[in-house]
């Protein structure tokens, strides 16, 4: 491998590298999440497909400084077609010696489908940390992003970062 090729290679893989640990430093944690009770949508009535949705949720840490934490959590979405708007959410961390205590303040989703079947919701907002004790005690007041990419109709994958 010639000088002229090995440069633009080592730069490329460095700056990948460096890209990669930078983004990962401010993930608070990365949660596998099933669906606690049925998904139900119900008709506002005003207009078609207007509904209204209650998720009830439960979450592993798989990753992040949360790694090891049960999270609950439930959010109530407003459903224009397949577009949503999360109206109210949140929950709660469990993780050992403290628990964290988050509320949405802004979020919307939008229904997944691939070769014409439902897979899930995908969904991205905001939040902040409502408590925060124990060894997490820092994170109090802090804002929060939250990203969710479904697995399947009632499982998906939640990533909680800082701003």
């Amino acid at each position: 491998m010639s000088k002229r090729t090995a440069t633009p290679l080592f730069c490329s893989a460095l700056a990948i590298l460096v890209s990669t640990q930078v983004a990962r430093a401010d993930i608070l944690a990365r949660y596998e999440c099933n669906m606690v009770d049925f998904f139900t949508q119900e008709p506002i009535g005003d207009r078609p497909d207007h509904n209204l949705s209650l998720l009830q949720y439960s979450c592993a840490g798989v990753d992040g400084l949360l790694k090891g934490a049960l999270y609950s959590g439930s959010n109530t979405v407003e459903w224009d077609g397949p577009k949503g708007r999360i109206i109210v959410g949140g929950g709660i961390h469990r993780v050992p010696g403290g628990r964290i205590v988050t509320e949405l303040t802004e979020g919307a989703a939008t229904i997944v489908m691939k070769d014409g079947k439902f897979i899930g919701n995908k969904a991205s907002g905001k939040g902040v940390v409502k408590l925060a004790t124990g060894p997490f005690a820092a994170l109090d007041g802090k804002a929060v992003k939250f990203n969710s990419t479904p697995i399947s109709p009632i499982r998906w994958v939640l990533e909680l970062t800082t701003d």
